[in-house]
């Protein structure tokens, strides 16, 4: 049998409507005034409405921190950790998206720790507890939900990431009424990011490992039937709810079979262009996919069916190669932009890219296929 470990979020509630439970679940965790934490458009669109009134109903007061942007940056979590210490709140909840999700799990922890979050920043080296702790994602995508990753904009371009189990919460809430009002585009941006997370971690070199490799086989099933499904009839509420289980499932697998190269090409995007990191994902996938190819074909051949059902009584050799074409095709028919021109990005820019690509090592050591400046450079340029 081989060696591996797994870990993952303690307890899960799939349901539609369930974020009215959350008043419920903090109360029983013995919290008495909790850190709402969001962002404006959530409010403003109504999606926080259940969670505020049942966490009223469970006599849960509540303090709302809805100043959380894409990307977060330190100064902001560090601000928005001082203002809930002046609250005494004693524990934390977040309804959003993965920026609002990350920043809730670091708030939570710091605000139980004297640990300063420059010494967070790396794998395992956080200290001490945190308080109880509940998230409810509106996108379908990133996972954070049972994910032990918060990534933090340390600078102009930089990012980091703080990787420890005391970010795993007490509970995901998985609540399909959460992402019927998402625009196509997002949808279709987080759906593709979600199987990316799922591909890489059935094909991360260094941990995958049979429960993580389960995990990613459903999570594509259900992406895959469903991500068509949702842009087209985004009231559908069972293919919504497929969505998020299937992107809880593969951010699961991810945790334990960590992602690579699509995500280390994806990052520069976003922190230079300010491209989001599902569509980011979405743009460099399928020529990262056709650079893994000789590595990892016998691994695509396994599930590409999941995505693209017409490949699946084809040879094994058609069915990889069909992976990667077949995403070429899907993200533009899907609504979103294919190619990096298209998001602002110059030729002059890649090389820039390249190098900034390279610097994510912690990601790059987990590709199928080692991968080079050149190749970072070549892939960016297939991209462009």
């Amino acid at each position: 049998m081989e060696s591996l470990s797994f870990q993952t979020t303690r307890s899960v509630l799939c349901e539609v409507g369930a974020t009215a439970k959350i008043g419920a679940l903090m109360a029983d965790r013995g919290c008495r005034k909790v850190a709402f934490v969001t962002d404006d458009m959530i409010l403003k669109l109504g999606l926080a409405d259940e969670a505020l009134s049942g966490l009223k109903a469970a006599g849960v007061d509540v303090w709302v921190f809805s100043k959380v942007v894409p990307d977060p940056p330190e100064e902001m979590i560090l601000d928005a950790v001082d203002q809930a210490k002046g609250e005494r709140v004693d524990g934390v909840v977040a309804v959003g998206g993965g920026s609002s999700l990350d920043t809730a799990k670091l708030m939570a922890m710091l605000l139980n720790t004297d640990q300063p979050i420059g010494d967070m920043y790396g794998v395992g080296l956080v200290k001490g507890e945190r308080l109880p702790l509940v998230l409810a994602p509106t996108t379908a995508g990133t996972g954070s939900e049972v994910t032990p990753i918060s990534i933090v904009t340390t600078g102009a371009t930089t990012k980091a990431g703080v990787v420890a189990p005391q970010l795993l919460p007490d509970c995901a809430v998985l609540d399909a009424e959460l992402t019927v009002g998402l625009p196509k585009h997002v949808t279709a941006a987080t759906g593709v990011d979600a199987m990316v997370h799922a591909i890489e971690a059935y094909t991360s070199r260094l941990r995958k490992n049979v429960i993580a490799d389960c995990l990613a086989r459903q999570a594509l099933e259900l992406l895959g039937a469903n991500i068509r499904v949702v842009c087209d009839s985004p009231d559908d509420r069972a293919a919504r709810s497929n969505m998020l289980l299937g992107s809880m499932l593969a951010g699961m697998a991810f945790t334990n079979a960590p992602v690579a190269a699509v995500h280390a090409l994806a990052y520069p995007l976003g922190g230079h262009f300010h491209v989001p990191h599902g569509l980011s994902n979405a743009m460099v996938l399928p020529f990262v996919l056709d650079f893994n190819m000789d590595a990892a074909h016998e691994h695509y051949a396994e599930i590409a069916h999941y995505v693209f059902p017409e490949l699946a009584d084809r040879p094994a050799h058609e069915r990889a190669e069909g992976m990667a074409t077949g995403f070429a095709e899907l993200v533009p028919a899907l609504g979103m932009e294919s190619r990096l021109h298209e998001v602002g990005v110059a030729e002059g820019d890649l090389t820039m890219l390249a190098e900034d690509a390279m610097k994510q090592t912690r990601l790059l050591v987990n590709n199928p296929r080692e991968v080079t400046y050149d190749d970072a450079l070549a892939i960016y340029t297939r991209a462009y």
